[in-house]
C-alpha cells in the first residue's frame, strides 16, 4: 500500500507539471484562443520577406554605377561647355571614356578640305594642288556642315604622320586608339619626321596648315606611303571623341629627285620642262629645244604669235598645258 501511494504521488507530479494535463490549468488549444497573446508570423511569411528585401538592395546596389556613370557625364557634358581649363575628363580618380557624339548629339569629326601637290621631297614645303593652302575643317558629321561656334570650333591640332596602308576610308569609323598605332615615329638617331608648323589652331571650325617639311622619305616602312594625319591636342576638348583626319597616301622622295620636280606656278626664266606634259630630256623637250624654245617665256611667247608653229614642233594637237 505504501508503494502503492508513492507512485500514484508520482503520476500526480507529473501531471501537475505537465502544461498539456488537465491540472495544468489550461491546455494548448486554450492559448491559441486567447486573443491578448501576441501573433507570430509563420515561417514561409518570415522567408519571403527576408527575400524581398534582399532583392531591393540587390537592385539598388546594381542601379548605383549607372547612376554615377550618368551624373559623371552629365557633369563633364556641362564642363565641357565652359572650355577646355574647366573640363576636366576625371570623375573620382577615374578617366571616363571619351563619348562618340558631341554637343547636342553632334558627331564631330576632323577633314582635310586641300588635296596635297605631289609628288613629295624631302626638305620640300608640303603644299596643296596648285600651291594652295592645306585647310582642315571640323565637321558635324550628321549634317555635313562645319562646326563655327562652342569650344570644339577653336580646338588645338597636332599634325603627324601616319602609315601609308592606314586604308580605312573617311566615311567608316576607327578608334583613337586604332589611330595612335599607325603614327609613324622618326628613325632612331634622325631628326622628327615633320618639321615645321606641327599644330594648328582652328579658328570658327576652319584650320590652316602653315610651312611643313618632312625630313626624311618614306622607302624605310612597310608600306613605303606616309599620309598626314590631324587630331586634336592633348587637353582640348576632354571627354568628347572627335574623330581624326587624314589624307590620301603618299610617297616621300629623297630631294635629289626635286630636280625633276614640276613648278606651281613655273616662272618665266623656269626651264620649258617645268611644265606639265613635257618631261625633262623627253621627245618634246628636245624638239621644243631644237626650235629655240628653252624657258617658259619662249613657249609663251611662241603660243601667243603662232600656235600652228608650236603645234607642230610638240607634235601636240590640243594645247592643254597647265601654265
Amino acid at each position: 500500500m505504501q508503494r502503492q501511494g508513492r507512485h500514484m504521488e508520482r503520476s500526480g507530479s507529473k501531471r501537475a507539471l505537465d502544461p498539456g494535463g488537465s491540472g495544468g490549468g489550461g491546455g494548448g488549444d486554450d492559448d491559441e484562443r486567447d486573443p491578448k497573446r501576441p501573433h507570430v508570423p509563420a515561417l514561409a511569411s518570415v522567408i519571403v520577406e527576408a527575400l524581398k528585401l534582399d532583392s531591393l538592395q540587390k537592385l539598388c546596389s546594381s542601379l548605383e554605377p549607372i547612376l554615377r556613370r550618368v551624373v559623371s557625364e552629365e557633369v563633364e557634358r556641362a564642363l565641357a561647355k565652359l572650355g577646355p581649363a574647366a573640363a576636366p575628363a576625371r570623375i573620382e580618380g577615374r578617366t571616363s571614356p571619351k563619348r562618340i557624339e558631341g554637343p547636342n548629339g553632334s558627331n564631330l569629326q576632323l577633314q582635310f578640305r586641300s588635296r596635297l601637290a605631289l609628288p613629295l621631297f624631302t626638305g620640300g614645303k608640303v603644299e596643296g594642288e596648285q600651291g594652295a593652302s592645306i585647310h582642315v575643317v571640323l565637321l558635324d558629321a550628321n549634317t555635313g556642315h562645319v562646326v563655327t561656334s562652342g569650344p570644339e570650333s577653336f580646338a588645338k591640332l597636332d599634325v603627324l604622320v601616319l602609315e601609308g596602308d592606314f586604308n580605312k576610308e573617311k566615311d567608316e569609323d576607327w578608334t583613337e586608339e586604332e589611330f595612335e598605332s599607325h603614327i609613324v615615329k622618326e628613325r632612331e638617331g634622325k631628326r622628327p619626321l615633320l618639321n615645321g608648323d606641327i599644330h594648328v589652331t582652328l579658328k570658327e571650325g576652319v584650320g590652316t596648315i602653315g610651312e611643313l617639311i618632312f625630313t626624311d622619305n618614306s622607302s624605310w616602312i612597310r608600306s613605303r606611303k606616309f599620309r598626314l594625319g590631324m587630331r586634336v591636342s592633348s587637353g582640348f576638348c576632354e571627354g568628347i571623341r572627335i574623330k581624326e583626319a587624314k589624307t590620301e597616301a603618299f610617297t616621300v622622295k629623297d630631294h635629289r629627285g626635286e630636280l625633276y620636280k614640276k613648278h606651281y606656278p613655273p616662272a618665266l626664266k623656269d626651264d620649258v620642262w617645268r611644265l606639265e606634259k613635257i618631261g625633262k630630256d623627253g621627245a618634246f623637250h628636245g624638239k621644243l629645244n631644237s626650235n629655240g624654245i628653252y624657258t617658259v617665256e619662249h613657249f609663251l611667247q611662241l603660243l601667243v604669235k603662232d600656235q600652228q608653229k608650236l603645234r607642230s614642233v610638240s607634235c601636240i594637237v590640243s594645247l592643254t598645258f597647265e601654265l
